[in-house]
């Protein structure tokens, strides 16, 4: 990719995280990339167009795939904080912010199916991890669809949490927090 594409791409996400898609014009995206407003144009066409290729990059869209939820140990405990860890590490609070901006009319239908592969690929990956540890009698007669869409509402809602509020709403550091949201779903709150 030439540098200028470039410069364009990453002054376009940059603004769109700060401010949502609708605010940033092609004026501010030119002048952030420093490239005259005629260059974004003859390069990618639109504004949408730079947001399409902005997503292909693994720095703007978490690489997120069945591999990456693939270091299963057979261990509940383990696999669990696995999959939140992964989850973390790839869905960052720059992401989160960026697709919260992304969801605007103007290109939701474009970027929508883009952002809903990240959670689809999680909850279809511990679903099947979870009916397998079912059929081999490791854990009990759940809904493992259920329980893959609640372990993914608490990942994402750490990461929305410290996305938008830093350590004002929940202080804990991520290991910590993986390791007792997972102690609590498999030793259950009950005495």
């Amino acid at each position: 990719m030439d540098k200028k594409r470039e410069k364009i791409i990453d002054a376009t996400m940059e603004l769109i995280l700060e401010r949502g898609y609708t605010a940033t014009t092609t004026k501010d995206i030119a002048e952030r990339a420093g490239v005259n407003e005629c260059t974004i144009f003859r390069k990618f066409g639109e504004k949408k167009e730079i947001v399409v290729e902005g997503m292909k990059l693994k720095r703007w869209h978490p690489d997120i795939s069945e591999e990456t939820f693939s270091d299963i140990k057979r261990d509940l405990s383990e696999d669990l904080k696995m999959f939140m860890r992964n989850y973390i590490k790839e869905v960052t609070p720059a992401f989160v912010k960026l697709s919260i901006g992304l969801r605007s009319p103007q290109i939701y239908d474009i970027t929508a199916p883009l952002i809903m592969n990240i959670p689809s690929v999680f909850i279809k990956s511990l679903s099947a991890y979870l009916a397998e540890m079912k059929r081999k009698g490791k854990i009990g007669n759940i809904d493992c669809e259920t329980f893959a869409s609640n372990v993914l509402a608490s990942t994402f809602g750490y990461v929305f949490f410290k996305a938008s509020f830093g350590d004002a709403l929940i202080e804990s550091e991520s290991e910590r927090y993986i390791d007792e949201t997972v102690r609590i779903w498999t030793e259950g709150v009950l005495k």
